[in-house]
């Protein structure tokens, strides 16, 4: 078998041109999957789109097919959840402390709210937030680690310890930010 030496030139002109630009284009992408995991893309306010829980086989909306929600992280690693059913029933006697039993119910299964700290774990894509208070209160004091991902203006949380049991999923999209 005879090989040119100008194809043998060619070939190994294209293997080098490989071998150099495939480490760069490899580590540019697990750069931008990296930045997507960063710190700085949780920051600031998001707005729930849904929440969808996953147990023994099942996929049950908890908080309705229109929740209301905001998840905020600030820069000093700090955040607060709230999280409701859009059809919460209004109080009949108009007083918070004379809700009937079937009211209170009602928005003590209809919402979700706790503040705290956090932390991000680049490395596996994933945050952890230490309530100091909560409509749960056996989350509070203790990590609750989630998994999330960022694309464009859309945050997924994955957490596989809801407080109704089983795995939640939530989407969140970035809040429009006020104009100065």
């Amino acid at each position: 078998m005879k090989v040119s030496i100008r194809k043998l030139v060619v070939i190994l002109s294209v293997v080098t041109a490989f071998a150099v630009v495939m480490p760069f284009a490899a580590s540019v992408a697990c750069a931008q999957q990296k930045a997507a995991k960063a710190p700085k893309q949780l920051i600031g306010h998001w707005t729930l789109v849904s929440v969808k829980n996953e147990q023994d086989g099942k996929t049950t909306e908890p908080f309705g097919p229109n929740p209301k929600g905001l998840y905020i992280f600030d820069r000093s690693g700090r955040y607060a959840l709230m999280i409701f059913r859009s059809d919460l029933p209004k109080f009949a006697s108009n007083n918070l402390d004379k809700g009937t039993p079937e009211e209170n119910k009602a928005v003590v299964m209809g919402s979700l709210a706790h503040f705290g700290t956090y932390s991000v774990n680049e490395k596996e894509g994933s945050f952890s937030v230490r309530p100091e208070a909560g409509t749960f209160p056996n989350w509070v004091g203790i990590d609750q680690k989630r998994s999330f991902s960022v694309s464009e203006d859309e945050l997924k949380i994955t957490n596989p310890g809801a407080a109704k049991g089983g795995t939640s999923t939530l989407i969140f999209k970035r809040a429009p930010r006020e104009p100065k």
